[in-house]
C-alpha cells in the first residue's frame, strides 16, 4: 500500500512538511513550557544576555512557562540577580521578543571549586 499523508484537522490531505522548530514549539506549548526555540537562544546567548561578570557566575537551567530558572554559584549571585531581575528580563525581552521570560527563579548550585 502507498504512503499517503495523514489527514489535516480541517479533514484535508497532508500538505507540505512542517518544519521541525514548529512542531516542537506546539508540543512545548502544550506542556506549558513556551517555545522550545527560545531556551537554546537563552543557553547560547546567556553572556551576551547578562554581561559577562553575571555570565561568568551564572547558567540558565531551564525555561518553565516563562519562568528562566537559573543556577547561580553563591548566594551571594542570588542577591544581586534578585536586584536585576527586572534590568535582565527586560533585556531578554528586547532581544527574543516580549513575553518568553517574565521572571527568574534562582537556585543556589556551587561549582565543584567551591566546595
Amino acid at each position: 500500500m502507498p504512503w499517503h499523508p495523514l489527514p489535516t484537522p480541517d479533514g484535508a490531505g497532508g500538505g507540505e512538511p512542517t518544519p521541525v522548530g514548529a512542531s516542537l514549539d506546539r508540543v512545548a506549548r502544550r506542556f506549558g513550557i513556551g517555545r522550545a526555540s527560545t531556551l537554546p537562544a537563552v543557553f547560547e546567548r546567556w553572556t551576551e544576555l547578562v554581561g559577562e561578570g553575571v555570565g561568568a557566575r551564572t547558567r540558565p537551567r531551564s525555561l518553565r512557562g516563562t519562568t528562566l530558572v537559573v543556577a547561580v554559584d553563591d548566594p551571594t549571585w542570588a542577591t544581586q540577580l534578585r536586584w536585576l531581575e527586572a534590568d535582565l528580563v527586560a533585556r531578554i525581552a528586547a532581544e527574543l521578543g516580549p513575553g518568553v521570560v517574565t521572571a527568574l527563579e534562582l537556585l543556589v548550585r556551587p561549582t565543584s571549586a567551591d566546595r
